[in-house]
């Protein structure tokens, strides 16, 4: 139900925008995350996005690179990632937690029920 997508290899210094399409069922019930993981590494989170309303929370590396945006007539969310780093090289992904009641953001992944497939973003130094 949810497609990730726009990895891909860049330089360091580059950018990328992932996306997330939803089929199935609207954004709109869903807090949307983004998470990556490393070879190696646990799963981490890097934003979340509460559809209705547009809060967000970012993860604290992220310093200020990295933005999450949607588009409603689309039901897509992007990631915008400027000034990339080789530390960013990990498969990332898309997922939705439906428990619209949480007071905020989860960065929790054990949260987000809903699961994209990935895509493999390198940056190369």
């Amino acid at each position: 139900q949810l497609q990730a997508s726009g990895g891909g290899l860049v330089q360091a210094g580059g950018s990328l925008r992932l996306s997330c399409a939803v089929s199935g069922r609207s954004f709109s019930t869903y807090n949307v995350g983004w998470f990556r993981q490393a070879p190696g590494k646990e799963r981490e989170f890097v934003v979340a996005l509460r559809w209705n309303s547009g809060t967000t929370y970012y993860a604290d590396f992220v310093k200020g690179r990295f933005a999450i945006s949607r588009d409603k007539t689309k039901n897509t969310v992007y990631l915008q990632m400027n000034s990339l780093e080789p530390e960013d090289t990990a498969v990332y992904y898309c997922a939705g937690d439906s428990a619209l009641w949480r007071v905020g953001l989860s960065k929790n992944p054990q949260d987000y029920e809903y699961w994209g497939q990935g895509t493999q973003v390198t940056v190369s130094s």
